[in-house]
């Protein structure tokens, strides 16, 4: 897989901020057949950065509902990745 196919999107919120200022972590959403060596390899092409761990994370859709009925919101997965305390990454 292409690194530019691995990550699709960074997650920039206020939580996932808080977590890169503080302990240097980085959230992003990955491919659904992407695992832990895929990624590491991808986010050290893309932003050369030095990668020390990676978490990744399941998240099921949830059901949603309105007056016309109800629907489920797409399933995420996700990766938490760890980098070096001298490096930084600049999404913004």
């Amino acid at each position: 897989m292409r690194s530019t196919d691995v990550i699709r999107r960074p997650i920039v919120t206020e939580k996932s901020t808080w977590e890169a200022s503080e302990h240097n972590r980085y959230a992003f959403e990955i491919d659904k057949l992407a695992n832990k060596p895929h990624v590491q390899a991808a986010v050290e092409d893309l932003y050369g950065v030095r990668v020390l761990s990676v978490a990744i994370q399941n998240r099921k859709g949830q059901m949603r509902r309105n007056k016309f009925g109800q629907w489920k919101t797409k399933d995420v997965k996700r990766a938490i990745v760890k980098i070096h305390a001298d490096d930084r990454i600049e999404l913004i």
